[in-house]
């Protein structure tokens, strides 16, 4: 298969892959309204239309589902249909093309690299070892579940009186004896040998292969106290202080909570938390960085987000943020997002001192996209709005509106805004006197995405209104 030309530049495709990220943690977490949907299926069709050139959508027809009123086949959408197949996607999973670093990529929002799970099995069964999209050759053969397609694929099934087949739960079929055998060797040379140097070969073993075989980290769910057992094999006085060790243990954790059934047991084990925020507090930078990636991985189940939060976790993430390398900063403002969509971590993030880091970062156009998806998921709260408009927040926010060229961080950026301009007439006087001079609002409330022009309009309305009531009192 020839890889397709893209239609688009690759400025075009970035700002949309930048606006599907804004979207996935909602979407993943069970939090998003029918508009994060929308605009997900909107950002998704753009994306392939952008890298492949569009399509003519196909008929419901040979995907395997029944549309309930027995009326005409509905199209469905092209991103939704396997690229193997040609049918509609039942467990939608990502292969990973790459990976940064030791870490398996748990956000990727390509639809070019998703497919069916068993036809994509069936490919890989078959002994090829190259994408079947872009040709790529491998460096591994992880399957992903992709959490945003599949929710979208729900949703329209919804929409469109369409029920699918039900999916078996297949990461429970990869679980094989060998693998058994494999993890219950080398749980016994973590758990039961004296030998120190034996210790650290085997956590070392364990990461590799937690990284490399997803069957093995499905077997996890079979011996579910193992989690604490290693972990109070790491906390051996001999074992705590060897920087090495902790971040072996540490991305084993991780590379286990990919599997969606081991995020339940991670976050049940009454050790597995409190040992990544000790990392998250004094390991190597690459220790503090995994240590965010596992905290953001089990937060895609809200009673870990609520376990964490509790715990103490989003100090030391927004101090990740803050003094990370750029990699961990990434790690801890996805953490971050994906826990404040809790209600109760909105407060602890903003008394952890997120609001200036967050602006901090914007104004030195650093991390801007993830700083301001973050300060528009807090826009809601009230003292964290009255924060933001203390600390300069009003600047910054209307600077990002004149000078981003990405329509999402427009976006974000006046529904910040418009917080602030409800809660402080003040600075809604401060942005009447930058509108006059440059406008920006104005044109954003006919050219940006349908959310920024809400948010603008309704501060110009608030604008008017002021001037009014100023008039009518004189």
């Amino acid at each position: 298969m020839a890889k397709p030309t893209p239609v688009a530049s690759a400025e075009e495709a970035a700002a949309l892959r930048r606006r599907l990220r804004r979207l996935v943690a909602a979407v993943a977490a069970g939090s998003a309204d029918a508009e994060a949907f929308d605009e997900a299926a909107e950002a998704l069709a753009k994306l392939r239309d952008a890298e492949l050139g569009p399509r003519k959508d196909r008929a419901v027809a040979g995907c395997g589902g029944v549309n309930k009123g027995g009326t005409e086949a509905a199209a469905v959408p092209e991103q939704f249909l396997c690229p193997i197949s040609s049918e509609i996607m039942r467990d939608p999973v990502v292969l990973a093309s790459g990976q940064e670093k030791e870490k398996v990529c748990i956000l990727s929002f390509s639809y070019n690299w998703t497919y069916d799970r068993r036809f994509i099995q069936e490919w890989l069964s078959a002994g090829n070892r190259t994408c079947p999209q872009t040709q790529q050759v491998l460096s591994n053969t992880i399957l992903i579940p992709n959490h945003l397609v599949r929710s979208m694929i729900l949703q329209w099934c919804t929409d469109n009186g369409i029920t699918l087949p039900p999916v078996e739960n297949q990461e429970e079929d990869l679980v094989t004896n060998n693998e058994r055998k494999t993890f219950s060797k080398i749980f016994e040379r973590i758990a039961s040998s004296s030998n120190l140097s034996e210790q650290r070969e085997a956590i070392k073993d364990l990461r590799l292969l937690t990284k490399c075989n997803s069957s093995l980290r499905a077997a996890i769910g079979e011996k579910p106290d193992s989690i604490s057992q290693m972990i109070s094999t790491v906390s051996n006085p001999e074992l705590e202080n060897n920087a090495e060790v902790l971040e072996d243990m540490v991305t084993t954790v991780l590379n286990l909570s990919i599997h969606e059934s081991n995020k339940k047991i991670i976050g049940d084990d009454s050790m597995a938390i409190p040992f990544l925020i000790r990392a998250l507090q004094s390991g190597t930078m690459e220790a503090r960085s995994n240590a965010a990636a596992a905290i953001f991985s089990l937060s895609a189940l809200n009673s870990n987000k609520a376990k964490i939060g509790e715990l103490g976790a989003m100090r030391p993430l927004v101090d990740l943020l803050e003094h990370g390398s750029m990699i961990a900063k990434k790690d801890a403002a996805s953490a971050i997002f994906n826990l404040c969509m809790l209600h109760e971590n909105k407060s602890r993030a903003t008394k952890s001192g997120v609001i200036d880091v967050t602006l901090k970062a914007i104004v030195d156009d650093s991390l801007v996209d993830e700083s301001l998806a973050i300060l528009a998921l807090l826009s809601g709260d009230h003292e964290t709005v009255e924060e933001i408009g203390e600390t300069g927040g009003v600047a910054s926010m209307l600077r990002v509106i004149k000078e981003d060229q990405c329509k999402r961080n427009k976006e974000n950026a006046a529904a910040v805004l418009f917080a602030v301009c409800m809660y402080d007439r003040t600075k809604l006087r401060e942005v009447a006197e930058d509108e006059n001079l440059n406008g920006s609002l104005a044109w954003l409330a006919q050219n940006g995405t349908s959310r920024a022009r809400r948010k603008a309009a309704g501060i110009l309305d608030k604008m008017k209104r002021a001037v009014h009531h100023t008039h009518y009192s004189c």
